[in-house]
């Protein structure tokens, strides 16, 4: 076995790292800004609780229709002018959704706000995997740890604008004022240049097929082999794409499981105080971060596929018990441990797909997110569903099973290096 001795980021990478996290911690906090005001925007508009659903899909169905383009966007105008341009739209988005005087505003706006997102969402992450390539370690764990830190800010000067009584015109421009300056000033200390690296394209394209060197009758002769290698490779890409997407999509199902059911469940079925029941989603994602701060070493340790297993491991035992023996107790053990479980999955499936041969720079990270977000959206139907069929507790049966699915498709995923 041999041990790779790395040389310490220079001065400029590690600015382009922690431009990135300013990046994330931008996202987190500029959404959580608005959801604390909900209720107050619901009773403003005066509308009852079925407008109001389909108002707020509205930010996910913007994500799902605007999600697709970030790869073109990335590739004409690259990563981090991307990202931060996404970042200021976004806070125009939510200030506009905030503004509304009517529920076809409101619903416009968020789907404005979503639209940007996911579009900042796939160009930070590409620009904090450009930055890890340079690096030469697993970086992109403590980036989602630092989404979280901003979510848990922004919902935190939410709460701190209410109680200063600031209306939500002045509580969400000063939103978006102070995260549009702080991501036009990481813009200066991103990475520059094309984002992908020489070396990297040149190993796609000998992937695809290599450039012909060979003339005349030999390269006749090698081309049927070409045409094999070729097809083989658009192959496994294709398979191990649609493994990834169901990795993150795993992950995301377990995030959306404690958000959208565990207050739920333990207030109905286990008659949990409100104090506790606000207690499953707490420990989901307070176990996630604490899972992703420490993801980056246990991925450099042990590689992205031990650990994405050990994760689903964890996710599927931990959950499982606490839905074989249901306590409110058990059940908030059971989510602290789904979210440790899933904390490295969805960085692992973009890193890989960002990795992937045959597809031009930013598609496979594109896709990967999109359709992640697919799982965001369909997933609280599809427990509602189940849990109106028989009970809610056989619904949440599908996080255990998403655990149980990353297990299986872990294999795509890059093993320990040697």
């Amino acid at each position: 076995m041999t041990v790779d001795v790395l040389s310490p980021p220079a001065p400029a990478e590690r600015q382009a790292r922690t431009a990135v996290a300013v990046l994330f911690f931008t996202n987190g906090a500029l959404f959580a800004n608005l959801l604390p005001r909900f209720p107050q925007i619901k009773a403003d508009l005066g509308i009852g609780n079925a407008a109001y659903g389909l108002a707020v899909a509205a930010f996910p169905t913007g994500a799902i229709v605007a999600g697709l383009a970030a790869g073109a966007l990335i590739r004409r105008y690259g990563s981090g002018r991307v990202a931060v341009g996404g970042t200021v739209l976004t806070g125009i988005g939510v200030l506009a959704a905030g503004l509304s005087g009517s529920v076809v505003l409101f619903a416009t706006a968020l789907l404005l706000a979503g639209a940007m997102d996911a579009i900042t969402d796939v160009a930070q992450n590409a620009h904090g995997l450009r930055v890890q390539r340079r690096y030469g370690r697993s970086i992109i764990n403590s980036f989602h740890a630092i989404w979280s830190i901003g979510a848990v800010t922004g919902g935190s000067m939410a709460a701190g604008a209410i109680a200063l009584d600031l209306s939500l015109g002045q509580h969400l421009l000063i939103s978006a004022v102070v995260f549009g300056i702080a991501a036009c000033v990481a813009l200066r200390f991103c990475l520059t240049g094309p984002d992908t690296e020489p070396d990297t394209e040149a190993a796609k394209e000998e992937t695809n097929g290599g450039v012909a060197r060979e003339t005349g009758a030999e390269s006749e002769e090698l081309a049927p082999q070409r045409e094999e290698k070729l097809r083989k490779t658009r192959l496994r890409t294709g398979y191990v794409l649609a493994a990834l997407v169901l990795i993150a999509a795993s992950g995301a199902l377990v995030e959306d499981a404690g958000s959208s059911w565990a207050a739920l469940y333990l207030s109905d079925s286990l008659h949990a105080s409100g104090t506790l029941a606000a207690s499953g989603y707490i420990a989901l994602v307070g176990a996630q971060f604490v899972g992703r701060m420490i993801g980056d070493r246990l991925v450099d340790r042990f590689g992205q596929r031990a650990v994405a297993r050990s994760g689903g491991l964890i996710a599927a035992v931990g959950m499982g018990l606490a839905l074989a023996v249901p306590t409110a107790t058990g059940t908030i053990l059971g989510f602290a441990t789904a979210g440790f479980g899933v904390a490295t999955l969805v960085p692992a499936a973009m890193h890989e797909a960002d990795e992937l041969p045959g597809l031009k720079p930013g598609s496979g990270l594109t896709i990967v997110s999109w359709l992640m977000r697919l799982g965001f959206l369909l997933s609280p139907p599809i427990v509602g569903l189940v849990a109106d069929s028989t009970s809610l507790r056989v619904g949440l049966l599908v996080v255990p099973l998403a655990g149980l699915m990353v297990m299986v498709l872990a294999g795509v995923l890059q093993p320990r290096r040697r």
